[in-house]
């Protein structure tokens, strides 16, 4: 768990003001990669703390701040997929059995005991289940009936992405909070704080998630391939569809794709209305691009992006899985 980031003091402030009147669910909603995860888990153990300090953040001192930051808080639980958590504790091995990426129901279900015992330390209980969207619909409707008949003290932090994909019953049992992705200028400065070159082409790249941002320039995952990739589209008349599949057959599929839907918004938007971005350094090489193609082809290939994104994670044949995708780009542009 990290501190408060910048961008966050808004968020922080209006979950201070709910703190005399919580419900019993709260839903974190906003874009993946800006840190709703760590503002909940900042929440919940300020409301754990036994001596919170004024700007209602943990004092990191008394006991129960040590058994948080020790992760055997007994009256907090954490709830995601087993996948985040095999990254999270480094335990993801090459060829062994991938772990889930969906919130079981026997995940929920294991709550039961926790929602229905006194709190350890005579204050509240608190369940983060992140991401909610996660679950699978058994999961989902195991919540839903604890969301139903909730217990006194018991709190759940709700952290999603994409809250459009939720139950309607489950979503009008939760008190929504919207946490607003932070501006270009002040998602810029934070990843040059942390030593991020190129900070805003970066952020950029990854739909101005800053979080995602400072991940992908660590780790420099997908970065060779975003090169090799973005150096073909720009001259689709000379792209070998074919060889550049065989090129990027290695690379997550959805790396890919990502790449292909922030390209083609670009064209897509430097066709209607002049402006780019995602690719701002490239403005007038895209400009030049869009104009030699349609609106409607650009739309079609957006929803074709959409489709594959969903078959990403499982492509049966990831190398003809790239090729369609890029011959459909290729095809977008006469020869």
């Amino acid at each position: 768990m990290k501190t408060l980031y910048p961008w966050q003091t808004e968020s922080w402030r209006a979950l201070q003001g709910l703190r005399s009147r919580l419900p019993h669910a709260l839903l974190l909603k906003g874009a993946q990669g800006i840190g709703k995860l760590d503002l909940a888990l900042n929440f919940a153990q300020s409301l754990l703390c036994e001596k919170p300090n004024a700007d209602g953040l943990a004092c990191q001192k008394c006991n129960s701040c040590h058994w948080f930051g020790q992760n055997s808080h007994p009256d907090f639980r954490l709830i995601q997929p087993d996948a985040l958590t095999a990254v999270e504790d480094g335990e993801e091995k090459p060829g062994s059995k991938k772990p889930s990426r969906e919130i079981s129901v026997d995940q929920i279900r294991d709550l039961s005991n926790f929602a229905n015992i006194s709190a350890h330390c005579g204050g509240y209980r608190i369940v983060v289940i992140h991401p909610t969207e996660a679950m699978n619909t058994n999961a989902a409707n195991s919540l839903l009936k604890t969301l139903e008949e909730p217990s006194a003290n018991l709190l759940f932090l709700l952290v999603t992405h994409k809250p459009q994909q939720l139950l309607p019953t489950i979503l009008s049992r939760c008190l929504s909070v919207a946490v607003p992705t932070p501006t270009r200028e002040n998602g810029a400065a934070w990843l040059a704080q942390q030593g991020v070159k190129h900070p805003e082409q970066a952020l950029a790249q990854t739909g101005f998630a800053p979080l995602q941002a400072l991940n992908w320039a660590e780790s420099g995952e997908g970065a060779e391939e975003r090169s090799i990739l973005l150096a073909a589209i720009r001259q689709p008349a000379k792209m070998d569809a074919l060889s550049l599949a065989d090129s990027l057959q290695r690379s997550a599929p959805g790396y890919v794709i990502h790449c292909l839907q922030q390209w083609c918004h670009d064209l897509t938007s430097a066709k209607l209305t002049g402006k780019v971005r995602y690719f701002p350094e490239q403005t007038e090489e895209i400009i030049k691009l869009a104009s030699g193609v349609t609106a409607v082809a650009l739309m079609r290939f957006q929803k074709e992006l959409f489709e594959a994104r969903r078959a990403a994670f499982h492509p049966l044949n990831p190398k003809l899985f790239l090729e369609s995708l890029l011959l459909s780009y290729r095809h977008l542009f006469p020869a």
